[in-house]
């Protein structure tokens, strides 16, 4: 389907839009914010006014399949086409995950990718929708790019669009509008071959084969289609592993943030039963991950040690690793592995795009955070399927189940005990209340006891980089006890109605002590100090936390 423009229309805009400020990782706003006349469309010209390389260039985009996809990408691709952009890549309908979407732009050679999601937030016409920039590393953009974005967005005064019909992007293909081709392709090759390149499938198949039957819930999002050509195609697993395979519009009503309380279905399966030995789940964009055990849950900061701890059981990582970082408020299980691995462990603040700087320069391999997302140096984003194909590797090796490599893990290392707790949506001005109310406290909180030990540090954390020496300032008030323990309180902006307070604790156990206690029982002195101190229940309304992890 060859077409020419027809007319090239420059829309002039009574207003700018000064709300349009992008996060960490993008604009995200609800759906019908999205919806409403030229919004989305002056911040996706504020982008191709911003976007390095954009005459001439090539350009991803794709999405989680949620509300307002299909237009988005529609009104993108007639945009990129006023805007000169020599060629489109986008999915079948539109389908990329976050992660295909990032080696796509590395392999493809692409300026860079608009990936449409709101990441594990709800869709839907009432939920959210969301718009992210990655880099032409293939990592999410840099500050320095959604801040010059931010800044054309309010002095736009119009913005240029193609006028022509859409493309049917349901249909594999190659078609065209002017100068401009859009490819349309299974998104889903790509990524499988990158895989394939870093596990051994073979080994991974026998242990399927072996009654070691696995539970994966896409949740109704972007990961169906990768899930059920990676497990019950190549893998061999039963037709009905892959569970809420079809990526919906608004989820089916689901959230698909990977956690005990929203993917509880599949955490009841493996925790309370014996039918299946391995489960996992993926988010909206197939980022982050949670993997279950039969009758266990692995924690995502031990999850990442564990990785750390037993790469040589991966071929892609078998010439050893660079070196390994975690998000701060990632507990300090993989500092303990890289110390007897004899490699860097590099803390950051939150966001991919710090791993990003250390993984281009070679300084690290594997990395990940607290919030369910892990990665290494295959591409510049966190991967949820990646993350689950190397659970089920070193199984394939080791031979025992998810519980026996915890244990083994902690008898050798020492256990981390580790939480969060999520009060969500709480009133912007009570959120940042509480917040303030603990920075302002903790310069007299040094040398003074807390929960279980005496404070050595109480600060807002910052970071120095050390690629490119940027500074990046008030990341997480902390408080770390002389015995190591650890309590950070931060303020969450991926939600899109009112604010989120995540609560982080952490215990260490040597492999002498004691091992089996239920984690929030081994945190009660840290979750107790900080109620008295922050008094969140009291102050927000709350009872108990939205979500505990």
């Amino acid at each position: 389907m060859d077409q020419s423009v027809s007319k090239l229309s420059e829309v002039k805009l009574e207003t700018s839009f000064q709300d349009q400020k992008p996060g960490t990782s993008g604009l995200r706003k609800s759906s019908q914010q999205f919806a409403q006349e030229n919004y989305l469309e002056s911040f996706i010209e504020s982008i191709f006014q911003t976007l390095p390389g954009v005459f001439g260039g090539v350009l991803i985009l794709g999405g989680d399949g949620r509300y307002g996809n299909k237009r988005a990408i529609d009104v993108i691709i007639r945009m990129a086409a006023a805007h000169g952009v020599s060629k489109i890549i986008t999915g079948i309908n539109g389908i990329i995950s976050t992660p295909a979407a990032s080696h796509l732009i590395r392999t493809r050679e692409a300026i860079g990718g608009i990936i449409l999601s709101a990441s594990h937030n709800m869709g839907g016409e009432n939920g959210d929708f969301g718009v992210k920039i990655n880099a032409d590393n293939g990592g999410p953009a840099s500050e320095v790019l959604t801040e010059a974005i931010y800044k054309c967005t309010k002095t736009l005064e119009k913005y240029k669009i193609a006028e022509a019909s859409p493309i049917p992007i349901d249909i594999k293909g190659i078609y065209s509008i002017g100068d401009m081709s859009i490819e349309v392709l299974d998104g889903v090759d790509d990524y499988i071959d990158l895989m394939k390149s870093i596990f051994q499938f073979d080994l991974i198949k026998s242990l399927l084969a072996s009654n070691f039957p696995i539970a994966f819930d896409a949740m109704n999002a972007v990961t169906g289609p990768y899930a059920k050509r990676l497990f019950e195609d190549l893998l061999e697993a039963p037709s009905n592993t892959v569970r809420n395979f079809i990526p919906l519009e608004d989820f089916g009503g689901m959230h698909p943030d990977p956690n005990l309380t929203y993917a509880k279905d599949l955490a009841y399966l493996l925790l309370n039963g014996d039918e299946y030995s391995f489960g996992a789940a993926c988010d909206g964009d197939g980022d982050r991950n949670m993997v279950l055990g039969q009758r266990c849950f692995v924690n995502p900061s031990d999850s990442l040690a564990i990785l750390v701890a037993n790469y040589s059981c991966v071929p892609g990582y078998k010439n050893g690793l660079s070196g390994v970082a975690r998000s701060m408020p990632t507990s300090s299980a993989v500092d303990v592995v890289a110390k007897e691995l004899d490699i860097p462990c590099y803390e950051t603040p939150t966001g991919w795009k710090f791993f990003g700087n250390l993984l281009d320069a070679g300084k690290i391999t594997l990395c990940g955070e607290e919030s369910f997302g892990t990665g290494s140096n295959h591409i510049r984003e966190k991967d949820g399927l990646w993350a689950i194909l190397f659970w089920l590797q070193i199984l394939s090796v080791k031979k025992c189940s998810v519980s026996q490599v915890m244990r083994d893990h902690w008898n050798r290392f020492g256990r981390h005990y580790y939480s969060r707790h999520d009060y969500e949506s709480i009133p912007s001005d009570i959120a940042n209340q509480i917040y303030k109310k603990v920075e302002l406290t903790l310069p007299a909180m040094i040398g003074t006891s807390f929960a279980d030990g005496i404070v050595q540090t109480a600060d807002n954390f910052s970071y120095l980089d050390p690629i490119d020496h940027s500074i990046t300032n008030n990341q997480g008030l902390r408080i770390i006890l002389d015995n190591g323990n650890r309590v950070i309180l931060r303020l969450s902006g991926t939600g899109t109605q009112g604010a989120t307070i995540r609560v982080y604790f952490e215990s260490y156990v040597p492999p002498s002590g004691k091992l089996d206690q239920d984690p929030q029982e081994a945190l009660s002195l840290l979750i107790s100090g900080i109620e008295k101190l922050a008094e969140i229940k009291l102050l927000s309304g709350m009872s108990r936390p939205t979500v505990i992890t």
